[in-house]
């Protein structure tokens, strides 16, 4: 699979260096006074600054939580996101969703925890026990 690329935009790029690359480790790339690129787990992200940048508040009913509309992350491996989960836990992360399973028991279970950049990007970060069941349907 090939790497993916997303830019977005943030109103601090300091806030933006200090949460992907402090806290979420990802290694920074090239940079300018108004972008910087990480490598979100082999993905290339790029924050852009826009000072006046605010995401709008929009959800949608998800498995009984009210997930945010647009977000952005990777689909983990089990062990890679029960870490990301405790690192994100110990550095006292607010969580919009809480790390949890979802869809128990269904096609497409899977563990999930979605959380916001210093700028108001949701991200949601997500592992499946059973990689197959990624696209999986309902039977």
């Amino acid at each position: 699979m090939r790497p993916f690329h997303l830019a977005f935009p943030v109103h601090d790029l300091a806030a933006a260096r200090a949460f992907y690359g402090g806290l979420l480790g990802c290694a920074e790339g090239r940079s300018s006074d108004c972008w910087v690129d990480f490598d979100l787990f082999g993905h290339q992200i790029v924050a852009h600054l826009d000072p006046a940048a605010r995401p709008a508040p929009v959800t949608n009913p998800v498995d009984g939580h009210a997930v945010p509309v647009p977000h952005f992350g990777v689909v983990l491996t089990m062990a890679d996101w029960q870490a990301l989960a405790d690192r994100l836990t110990a550095a006292d992360i607010r969580f919009g969703i809480a790390p949890y399973v979802r869809f128990k028991g269904q096609a497409g279970e899977q563990a999930t925890m979605f959380f916001t950049d210093p700028s108001g990007n949701a991200l949601e970060f997500k592992a499946f026990a059973d990689d197959a069941m990624l696209f999986a349907v309902d039977a």
